[in-house]
């Protein structure tokens, strides 16, 4: 049996440019080599792209690969422009697709989505770097209670993401999400447990176990989630039968709502006081490192982490077959 070319595009121009070359690491040792030939796809700080070390034109990725697995996290890799490019390259490929990656990665439409298919979230206010700072912190503390959450709207691994406890701390926050993006938001902060719920699938969805985050700082920040190591996870998360159910079913509409395939991670917030379940967001291309929460729920289902890999490719050829025959 040939083997199956597969590209692993890594790296990128984002803020997660260095988590994503870890999560490339270890999809990359966890690939079957009896099955797959791999090769390294990088993407400088830059943009530059290069094969093996070498310099490369994206448009002549056929030429190199039959498969493409991004494994990009953030802005020009997880936001559906490289899923684009591979489109119109004719490159079959893993994970979401232009549509699903575009808007799960803009928090705002996201939340516009959900608001749509009647999910319960957290209340919040949508907002862009133009409108005056004062006017939008009035607006907040009408609609809002401390503590809040500013975040951009494009970003991913709570990048430019602080937890504001007063107003001086909300104008601070502003000021740097806006040096994120120009699209921001101001989110209701409950003192609430985090719940994650792994996804796969196209048409026919099947999740992971359900787990639990509990953070080493006051939020599941960037150095929590990567490099610290200080939080927990807890597989399967101590909730009931019932929040179970709740959850793998919000996922599930979630995932559908905003076109989602392939695979992502569905996160939620669960109120500790009233047990109330918020979804918060989706992540269309997930961490993969060794302490990432998707495959280890993959992993926790019974799936081993290789096999993962085996039905990422299966997905993307399965929707890029049906697709080339409508």
């Amino acid at each position: 049996m040939n083997k199956i070319r597969l590209g692993v595009i890594y790296g990128g121009k984002s803020g997660e440019h260095e988590v994503s070359i870890m999560s490339a690491d270890s999809v990359i040792n966890a690939i079957d080599t009896e099955k797959y030939d791999v090769t390294r796809i990088f993407i400088s700080k830059e943009g530059w792209w290069t094969i093996a070390g070498q310099p490369l034109n994206p448009w002549d990725l056929r030429s190199y690969i039959d498969f493409a697995l991004p494994i990009l996290h953030g802005p020009n890799g997880e936001d559906g422009t490289v899923q684009g490019l591979l489109t119109l390259a004719d490159i079959p490929y893993g994970g979401g697709t232009v549509l699903g990656c575009s808007v799960t990665m803009d928090k705002i439409v996201a939340k516009k989505v959900f608001e749509c298919e009647g999910l319960k979230q957290a209340p919040y206010i949508a907002f862009t770097d133009a409108d005056d700072t004062e006017a939008v912190m009035d607006e907040a503390c009408e609609k809002l209670q401390f503590p809040m959450f500013v975040k951009p709207s494009n970003m991913g691994s709570s990048v430019g993401i602080t937890k504001a406890h007063d107003r001086e701390e909300l104008k601070e926050a502003i000021a740097l999400a806006a040096q994120y993006d120009s699209r921001l938001l101001i989110e209701q902060g409950i003192d609430a447990r985090e719940i994650e719920c792994a996804v796969m699938g196209n048409n026919v969805l099947v999740c992971g176990e359900v787990g639990e985050i509990v953070p080493g700082a006051e939020f599941y920040d960037y150095n929590d989630k990567y490099f610290d190591g200080a939080s927990q996870l807890l597989i399967p998360a101590p909730i009931t039968e019932a929040q179970k159910e709740e959850v793998l079913d919000m996922a599930k509409r979630a995932y559908k709502a905003c076109g989602c395939s392939g695979f992502s991670r569905v996160d939620f917030l669960m109120d500790k006081q009233t047990g109330e379940i918020y979804i918060n967001e989706i992540n269309a291309i997930p961490g993969f490192t060794k302490i990432s929460m998707f495959p280890r729920l993959m992993m926790a289902a019974g799936m081993k982490y290789p096999e993962i890999i085996d039905r990422i490719v299966e997905l993307g050829y399965e929707r890029y077959h049906a697709q080339d025959h409508r």
